[in-house]
């Protein structure tokens, strides 16, 4: 019965998709590198006053005092962009991206495409403390939900391109595709099929391979570490408690800041302006807090610079991009909590048993992103491929996983839903197999069908089936075992009294009634009746015979819950547990046995059914 059922459910579009998100993942590389491109031009602009891009960090610039200035610069045209050319671009990106997707049937306007690099590479170009992977993933996100919008496709499939997009985007920054595909599963896609699923990686993978053409091959921070000894696991796990601890104090700070730009008398639109004065004042007294900081990264992950330095990029850093980002502007989050986790993981270096110490800075680096991102597994492979470093993969999934671990018990959202939250979209980060897709239509009918033959005159129906004893809310009709179509009161209607003598056969005409077949999973029956708006459908042997065997309903549809349910909720003891094991043991049929008790359970559920009216 089950022999032509598949493990998934697609079709020949997927091919049609995954063609579409190659050339969007080769489009998202174009982007990251004309982005990159934009933020070198600003920079040499704002700080050394030429027009250029070469790869310039702002920390080497010879402004003197009037450096507290270009920030200030930067976030006023920042601000009079969002205001006067869409206020989508305010933000890090991946929000807004998360938003798209669930509430806005992922369309992005050209808008978002244009204007959103624009901005990022202006605020970041002027000194802003961000990366330039959320502008990106924004950017990277917009051109794939254009495309599909372009090419007329549906809201589910407009989603796997934007997605493919995005994270494409973020492959060509740092050329970490795997990470990419990963950080799509645990924070964008919502589910796991191969119609989303497929795509990313083809877009991922183009642009992993495309990278090298444009923005070099090889990772990003080279990184060879000596592997940890076992005491590295307890200290692995003392550096996730640290990096958790550290991304539920900058969440929670740069909301409450956020709460305290809302209260200004003034628009939103000189925000950025406002908090890039502290920008401007941290980068006078320590020049490498100023833009994307991928230098620094790499000198922390090296070790290169001094504890008092250090120190001082650590706090600063931390506090200038708490007050720029609470203040509206564009830019990235991951670049600044790479260099936030490194240089606390070079601070704690030191005083950390188990090895080297200089697998610290990257293992606080990963762990402060699994905290923050709440995406461990992404983090772990995010640094792993950032660096190369294969020695070090094992402490960074476990530092990372137990920063999430403390992040998910102490905080109800993440820096990324909290945002959304505040616009009145509540997230529900868990996700599963749908139970309505692990069961059938056969599972969950109710056999045993009051039918009403199609001879019967209409006068003899209303008085039988639909009079003081009516049992049901609606009856199939059939014709020699085969399906006419469904009555209740409101398709026989004043019928009765006109058409007393006239066949109740004769209410329909030559349309085929809605169906559902035995095999069809309940989740797509299930969306049949939503859209149709039924409260139940007859259930026929094929569409080419249409005999009848059986009915589902609403409450049928609910039935797979029960199981979750009892999953979730039933606990067993190691006794019990053994005893079912011997009693399978010593019956082989016991697997039989156990699913004629939950055909048994079914019956009594559909019996319930049949007694509530149907």
């Amino acid at each position: 019965m089950s022999g032509d059922k598949g493990d998934f459910a697609t079709d020949v579009r997927l091919l049609r998709i995954s063609a579409i998100a190659a050339v969007g993942g080769a489009l998202s590389t174009i982007a990251a590198d004309f982005l990159l491109h934009l933020i070198r031009f600003f920079t040499n602009l704002f700080f050394f006053h030429q027009l250029s891009a070469a790869n310039r960090p702002p920390s080497s610039h010879a402004l003197g005092v009037l450096v507290v200035l270009i920030p200030v610069i930067g976030g006023v045209l920042v601000g009079l962009i969002a205001r006067f050319g869409s206020e989508q671009i305010r933000g890090h990106g991946i929000p807004e991206a998360i938003e798209a997707i669930l509430f806005g049937k992922s369309k992005m306007s050209p808008k978002v495409a244009i204007l959103k690099p624009l901005a990022s590479a202006i605020a970041i170009g002027s000194g802003g403390p961000f990366g330039a992977e959320g502008p990106i993933i924004m950017t990277g996100g917009a051109i794939g939900s254009l495309v599909a919008q372009y090419f007329h496709l549906t809201s589910a499939e407009r989603k796997a391109l934007l997605v493919a997009g995005a994270v494409a985007g973020m492959t060509a920054v740092f050329g970490t595709p795997v990470a990419a595909v990963l950080l799509a599963i645990e924070l964008l896609l919502f589910e796991l099929r191969p119609r989303s699923l497929l795509p990313v990686a083809i877009a991922c993978a183009v642009a992993g391979f495309t990278r090298p053409l444009l923005l070099g091959a090889g990772p990003l921070f080279p990184l060879h570490t000596a592997v940890l000894g076992p005491i590295g696991l307890v200290s692995s796990a003392i550096a996730g408690l640290i990096a958790g601890a550290l991304s539920w104090g900058l969440s929670t700070w740069l909301y409450k800041v956020e709460d305290t730009f809302a209260k200004l008398p003034i628009h939103w639109m000189w925000w950025p302006a406002l908090g890039a004065i502290a920008v401007g004042i941290g980068g006078y007294f320590q020049p490498r807090v100023l833009g994307v900081g991928y230098d620094v990264i790499g000198d922390l992950l090296q070790g290169h610079l001094a504890t008092q330095a250090v120190i001082s990029i650590v706090a600063i850093k931390a506090v200038v991009w708490v007050i720029a980002l609470a203040s509206g502007t564009s830019g990235g989050v991951l670049a600044p909590l790479l260099m936030m986790g490194a240089g606390v993981g070079a601070l704690a270096a030191p005083y950390m048993p188990g090895g080297d110490p200089t697998v610290w800075p990257l293992i606080f680096m990963a762990a402060a992103l699994g905290g923050m991102m709440r995406a461990p597994i992404m983090a772990a492979v995010f640094a792993f491929e950032l660096t190369g470093d294969a020695n070090a993969l094992l402490p960074l999934l476990a530092a990372a996983a137990v920063a999430y671990g403390f992040t998910v018990l102490l905080m109800r959202r993440s820096i990324l839903t909290e945002k959304i939250a505040r616009r009145g979209y509540h997230i529900y980060r868990e996700y599963s197999i749908d139970p309505l897709e692990r069961h059938y239509v056969e599972e969950v009918m109710t056999r045993a069908v009051a039918t009403i033959d199609a001879k019967t005159p209409i006068a003899d129906v209303l008085r039988d089936y639909f009079g003081a004893r009516q049992k049901f809310r609606a009856y199939p009709v059939v014709r020699s075992g085969c399906l006419v179509g469904i009555v209740d009161r409101a398709r026989l209607g004043g019928a009765g009294a006109a058409d007393g003598d006239a066949p109740v056969g004769s209410l329909f005409g030559a349309s085929a009634p809605d169906v559902a077949l035995s095999g069809e999973t309940c989740r797509n029956v299930a969306a049949r009746l939503a859209v149709k708006g039924l409260d139940r459908v007859p259930v026929v042997e094929s569409e080419k015979t249409y005999r009848l065997i059986g009915i589902v309903s609403r409450y049928d549809l609910l039935k797979p819950s029960t199981v979750v349910f009892a999953e979730e909720r039933e606990r067993e003891q190691l006794r019990h547990l053994w005893s079912s094991a011997r009693a399978n043991a010593v019956s082989p049929h016991r697997t039989d046995d156990a699913r004629e008790e939950g055909n048994v359970m079914r019956q009594k559920i559909s019996a319930r059914s049949d007694a509530e009216g149907g």
